[in-house]
């Protein structure tokens, strides 16, 4: 089913009968029209019956109630937008709940959200049946952990935090530009790279932050070296929406239930989040001699 949003619209995306859909491909015997979409229905009695259908029942015929988004149980654009919109709207709230409710500078329940959210995000992940509960508990941790780390860096260096924001929509802008441009095509090659070197930067930084709780580890918030992971982070953010906007469209073209809007807006979900934090690296990186 097409979204009436056309964001992730493509030719050739949606399988095409030679007639009119849903309404077969051979024509009606002695019509010199074709197949008459209309035959065997109340109008077509009527119009054979008593003449020509009046002005009223044609405007009914016309101008009818449509099915509707999510009527017929299939996954549309338009339920991927608003169960994205839910999700980073909980995002939002939760790290709205940490900067004006934590103490300054006090990270033990910054450092437990965040490690609930990734426990609960390897549950959505790996679950064969996607839970909305667990989506919205993902983002809700997940932004009680970036408020509190937020606030700590926009007071250190003020702005940072809607820098960081513009930052993050106009990767989103870029990649999806390219993504539907067709300059860049989600290949099973192309994706076997990204993850594999997502996986490997990843590791490196959970045995970075590990290093750095005893003592020892690398600054990766300040100087060249903040900056060039600021940049792989974002870059890798940015691969990880394409993923994001082929599995989309190709869930849509293949008629994925309804409910898999909320595995969508998940993964957007964690590409944004990703990003953002990755934008505030890079950013503070820049700015640490102001």
């Amino acid at each position: 089913m097409r979204s009436s949003n056309p964001v992730f619209s493509r030719e050739g995306s949606f399988t095409r009968d030679s007639g009119y859909a849903g309404f077969g491909t051979s024509a009606q015997a002695g019509s010199p029209y074709g197949h008459n979409p209309y035959a065997g229905t109340q109008y077509a009695q009527q119009s054979s019956a008593q003449g020509p259908l009046t002005d009223e029942q044609l405007f009914e015929m016309y101008n009818g109630p449509s099915a509707g988004p999510g009527a017929t149980g299939r996954m549309t654009l338009d339920d991927v937008l608003a169960r994205t919109a839910m999700t980073l709207l909980t995002v939002v709230a939760a790290g709205a709940v940490s900067w004006f409710t934590l103490p300054f500078k006090n990270f033990g329940f910054a450092v437990g959200a965040s490690l609930v959210a990734m426990i609960v995000g390897l549950v959505v992940q790996f679950r064969q049946k996607i839970s909305p509960p667990l989506v919205l508990a993902y983002a809700a941790f997940q932004g009680f952990a970036l408020g509190a780390v937020t606030h700590v860096l926009n007071t250190i260096w003020p702005g940072i935090a809607i820098q960081a924001v513009l930052g993050t929509a106009a990767v989103f802008g870029a990649t999806l530009y390219v993504y539907k441009s067709g300059r860049l095509r989600v290949s099973p090659k192309y994706t076997r790279i990204g993850i594999a070197i997502g996986l490997g930067f990843s590791g490196l930084l959970l045995i970075n932050c590990i290093a750095w709780a005893f003592g020892g580890g690398l600054n990766t918030w300040s100087g060249p070296l903040g900056v060039g992971i600021g940049l792989i982070g974002v870059a890798l953010g940015a691969f990880y929406l394409t993923l994001d906007f082929a599995e989309i469209e190709q869930a849509i073209a293949g008629g994925a239930r309804q409910e898999e809007s909320w595995r969508a807006a998940f993964g957007l979900t964690f590409s944004l989040v990703w990003i953002y934090f990755e934008m505030l690296r890079l950013i503070a990186s820049l700015r640490g001699d102001d």
